[in-house]
Formats: C-alpha cells, structure tokens, sequence
C-alpha cells in the first residue's frame, strides 16, 4: 500500500485514506485521536503505560473506532502515514526513530492542530521558556480578556489546541503555553508573536545534552509575524531571535527590568512601559501599568508580566487592557503561593519550581530562606544554584531520591549552612519536612519550598507535592 503524502493536509482533505499513529493517550494524545477519527481517520494509539486512565481513555477511543494498544510504545505498526507524538516522549523515543527511518512524518499535537485550523482561524500567540511559561500565559489570556477578546489558554497549559481550533464557538486569538518537547516536531505554525522568557539547563535526561534543549527551544520563532520577543537579561534568547527564520518584517522586541531601550518594554519608576510598539519610541515611552498590579509581586513575575505585554501588544491590544488584564490576573496555585505566616515565619510553596533556575529564581526573592529541596534531578546539576544563593539559606532541608547531589553541591558552596536530609519515601515524609523546617526557622524567615526537582519520585506531580506540604503546615504548625 502507497504512503499517502500529508504534508499538503488540512481540515478540508480527505483523511479517510490516513492511518494515523498517535503515541500517548495523555490529554494532547487522547485529543489528537478523538479529532481524527472525527475526520475519518483510522487510528492506531500506542501508550507506554496500561493504568487505570489508560485503560479509561482506551475504552472511550476504542467504542469511537480507534485500535488502542496499551503496555508498548515502541513499536511502529505497519502501513502508517502519519505519527503524532505527545509532548512527554522524547525526541529519540525508538517509535520516532523508526518513523524517521521509514520517511515517516512525525508530528507534535500542535503541527496537527495548526494544519486542523477552520476558516478564519484564530491568530496564535507564542510562550515557552525553562521556566515562567504557565503564569506568562495566564497573564497573556486575562489581558487578552479584558480587551474583549474571545481568547483562552491552551496548549503546555494542559488545554489540548486541537480541540480547541475544532470548537465550532472559536476564539479571536490563543495564548499558547509550548514546552520544549512539543518543539521538534513543529513545523508549519506561523505565531503573530513568540517569545523565549529564559533559558536553562532542564530536560537534558529527555533531550540528551542542554544544546538540543536550546535548538528545541529556539524553535519557538520559527514563522514569527510580527514580533519575537526576547528576555534582555538573557542574552541566549535574543540569540535565538538573532538566528531565527522569521516572516520578513517581524521585529525583535526586548523586555527587561530596567530601563528600556528602543524596541523594548521595561520599568521606569515602578510603571511598566512600552518603547516598542509607538510610533515616537526613540523619544517616549507609553505608560502600561504600575508594577504594584503584578501579583504575586516578585522581579520574575515582572519580567513575565511585561513578556505578557509585549505578545498582547504585538497583536494590537491597547494599554488599558495590559493593567486591567493584571489587576484581573488570578495566578495558578503551587508558584511562590504564601500558603501562611506564623510568628513571624513566612511558609512558601514554589513547588512549580522543578529545576534549577526556577528554585534559584524563588530563592533570590527572598532574604533569609530555610530551603526545601530535592526530588528527581532530571541530569541536573546544583553547583552554580547554591554558590549564587548560599548567602540566603539559613538552614536546608533535603528529600527525595536525588537529594545527595544537593547536598554534595550545598558541601561544596556552603559548607556552614545547616543540612537536615529526610530519608522516608512516602508522601508522609513531608511532615518531618516542615517540622525539620519549623526548627531552623527564626523571626523574619521564609520556609520556602522550592525543590528544585521533579516530583514523581514522590509525588503524582508538583501540585500533589504543594498541597502535601500545605496540609503538613496547617495540621503541625498553625493547629
């Protein structure tokens, strides 16, 4: 049987004659499938994993008309067009390999979702990054609301994008959160703007070394229309910019936390403003907002408030809309959420802070810290967070599978700081977690857990591990 040819494929072509391989029955996939065989499709999906979700979803995908194959992911059937991979498999997953060496397309759920599009498709609005991409993209989408836009949040964020350019209601414009494993596959999207926030080492078990990482990530520009916006504090991004295949026309546009140059938004005298998108930027700059509108106020949260800017901007939004927007913005739980203040102690979850530039970003919000790390290091390595925020920690505490290259890193750069390891493995461990904490901490300090780590050593995942240390402080330390 001939391959069928889909790189030309739409909404409108005929997908009766596709035999689709959709690898991962997670939201993005079970998605995927669902729209598919909507289409006329016959599918086939694979799943590593044969758990009680799977099995639920399989079931639901099986009475629609899919072949579901649970317990293998690795094996590419026969007579396939087209693979769709979800965004957690990585790039070197065997069922890739073998796609590309039988000139098999490989796509990510956006690649389909933008081929998917209807008639006058919604504009796209890009956000990736080590680290910021969720409350950057909930800022986008609430500013994109209050110009009265019908908007939402899609894509990394946990909204599967295909179903969302399916919706028969449609939107005016999306705020698409993209991690870097959905990058590779990405091919035909053209975002009216795009940014990079930063860049850290992070996913290097998935990709096999921090340059893939970054290439994956630099990918975010490619087809950019109007502006690819960059972090001025982190050079590796306007690189990126520098470097990307961008529609003629689209401009660089910077954000920073200081005073901003040509092209740039910034901050002059505690007011976020633009001196890109006016018409007199060499001389003036357009007041957007008081950084007092930012919330929870930290120096990260205003670099992502103004990437927010920047991208909504680009798409015409007026700057009223960018201070209402914040003021309206409701931040996703589990990121640097006071979760209470007792005797003069501030207990903090930053749980959201799964590497090592997201805790380093968390720890340098605060003066004095008892530090809660540790989990799965995903490759990581520890020195350069501690030697940077030593001078912060008044005591450390440590769990989870990895935690001894914490602290052989904390051995290195801060030997006199105060080291508490707690070696249970169950979700119970965090109780001895907030009492080891409670013991350090003084008047004036934060118990801030930042760890740093992924969860799943642990944890089902990061909020699983937020709500736990929540529910440890509240029945040991205010009760």
């Amino acid at each position: 049987m001939t391959q069928v040819d889909v790189w030309q494929f739409n909404r409108a072509s005929d997908w009766s004659q596709v035999h689709a391989v959709v690898a991962g029955i997670g939201v993005a996939g079970f998605a995927c499938a669902d729209q598919l065989i909507h289409l006329g499709a016959r599918v086939t999906v694979v799943d590593a994993a044969d758990g009680e979700r799977q099995r639920e979803r399989a079931d639901i995908l099986g009475v629609v008309g899919a072949t579901v194959r649970l317990g293998d992911a690795d094996t590419l059937p026969d007579g396939v067009d087209v693979l769709i991979v979800s965004p957690g498999l990585p790039p070197s997953a065997p069922i890739i390999a073998a796609a590309v060496a039988r000139d098999v397309p490989v796509w990510g759920e956006l690649e389909l979702a933008w081929r998917l599009r209807g008639e006058n498709p919604a504009a796209w609005l890009f956000v990736t990054g080590t680290n910021g991409k969720t409350t950057t993209t909930l800022m986008l989408e609430s500013i994109l609301r209050a110009a009265g836009l019908r908007t939402a949040s899609v894509g990394n964020i946990g909204v599967s994008l295909v179903d969302a350019v399916m919706d028969p209601i449609g939107c005016d414009v999306f705020a698409v959160e993209v991690g870097a494993p959905q990058l590779p596959f990405l091919y035909s999207a053209s975002p009216v703007a795009s940014v990079c926030l930063n860049l850290a080492p992070d996913h290097v078990d998935l990709f096999g070394s921090f340059e893939a990482y970054r290439d994956a990530k630099a990918r975010i520009y490619r087809n950019t229309q109007i502006a690819a916006v960059y972090n001025v504090l982190d050079p590796e991004t306007e690189r990126m910019v520098e470097e990307a295949e961008v529609v003629e026309g689209c401009r660089a546009i910077g954000f920073t936390l200081g005073v901003p140059g040509r092209s740039m938004l910034g901050v002059v005298d505690d007011l976020l403003v633009d001196r890109a998108f006016i018409e007199n930027r060499a001389d003036a700059a357009l007041e957007l907002g008081s950084v007092e509108l930012v919330k929870p106020f930290a120096p990260h949260n205003v670099a992502n408030a103004l990437a927010a800017a920047a991208l909504a901007r680009a798409y015409g939004v007026p700057a009223r809309a960018i201070a209402e927007g914040l003021e309206q913005f409701q931040a996703a739980g589990h990121r640097i959420a006071t979760v209470a203040q007792h005797e003069g102690i501030r207990w903090v979850d930053d749980s959201k802070a799964t590497n090592c530039h997201a805790a380093q970003t968390s720890l340098l919000a605060y003066e004095s810290v008892v530090w809660i790390a540790g989990g799965m290091a995903k490759g990581q390595e520890f020195d350069e967070l501690v030697r940077l925020t030593a001078d912060r920690m008044r005591g450390v505490v440590l769990l989870g599978v990895d935690r001894d290259k914490i602290r052989e890193a904390l051995m290195r750069h801060a030997p006199n700081v105060p080291i508490v390891e707690v070696p249970r493995t169950d979700t119970g461990a965090m109780d001895d977690v907030v009492v080891a904490a409670a013991a350090m901490a003084s008047d004036g300090d934060t118990v801030l857990l930042a760890p740093g780590c992924a969860s799943w050593d642990m944890f089902g995942d990061y909020a699983h591990r937020g709500d736990a240390f929540a529910d440890s402080i509240q029945r040991l330390v205010l009760s």
